[in-house]
């Protein structure tokens, strides 16, 4: 996603201030609009369009200028037998590499290399994945829900069932890109997104390849994709 087209910032970098960032696609339009109306959102499609870029924005954007919620909490899902076990140290140190992708956006959001670092060690940011939700409750927060898709159903109805008063939650993802195996598996998030829109304090976004933001290469292959019938 381009720094240049996204954000916009009014102080010099070395100040800790979150930059200004404004909707590129009608779709990213929506979301900012369902989320100012105080919605909860499913945000849904394909790669690149700026997903989990304009949740996290939004969500630190609501805590630092608005005051209303106290931290942000990122939960992902991990696949222990592909993705975890030649990874070392425990499962805390091994999930750790699962943080990468919402430190590069933070440090994108303030300007500065140590973004992430500031927010982890003023408690606004916490991350964690589904293996350590069991007896947890979310109060004053806003809960961003990444990579859904390689989420079973038991692991979704759980991070749900976590959120407490004052709270709001997001999920991202594409069934597309599952790494789930099984299709028992993969259609746990159909059926999550059923119940869902049976929900009035949710709105779910469908995002396509107009919206794919993040640089022509990957619009182009999605595209071919598309066309040649590959999911």
């Amino acid at each position: 996603m381009s720094k240049k087209k996204r954000c916009t910032r009014k102080e010099q970098p070395q100040h800790f201030s979150l930059c200004d960032v404004k909707p590129l696609t009608y779709n990213q339009e929506d979301t900012f609009e369902s989320w100012y109306n105080g919605q909860n959102l499913l945000l849904h499609g394909v790669a690149g369009t700026g997903k989990t870029f304009i949740s996290l924005y939004l969500a630190l954007e609501e805590i630092l200028r608005r005051n209303y919620y106290k931290k942000v909490i990122i939960i992902r899902s991990v696949v222990p037998s592909r993705d975890m076990g030649f990874l070392p140290g425990n499962a805390q140190e091994k999930a750790r590499i699962y943080e990468e992708p919402y430190r590069e956006i933070c440090d994108d959001l303030f300007g500065r290399g140590d973004g992430y670092d500031i927010l982890r060690m003023k408690h606004m940011v916490e991350f964690t994945t589904t293996s350590f939700l069991r007896g947890m409750t979310f109060k004053d927060a806003i809960v961003i829900v990444d990579e859904c898709q390689n989420m079973i159903m038991q692991e979704l109805d759980t991070v749900i069932t976590r959120m407490g008063d004052n709270s709001r939650i997001v999920f991202c993802g594409d069934f597309r890109q599952a790494d789930l195996k099984t299709d028992r598996e993969k259609s746990g998030l159909h059926t999550f997104m059923t119940i869902l829109n049976d929900i009035k304090s949710f709105d779910r976004i469908e995002f396509g390849t107009d919206d794919i933001v993040r640089s022509g290469v990957v619009k182009d292959y999605i595209l071919s994709k598309l066309q040649l019938g590959i999911v």
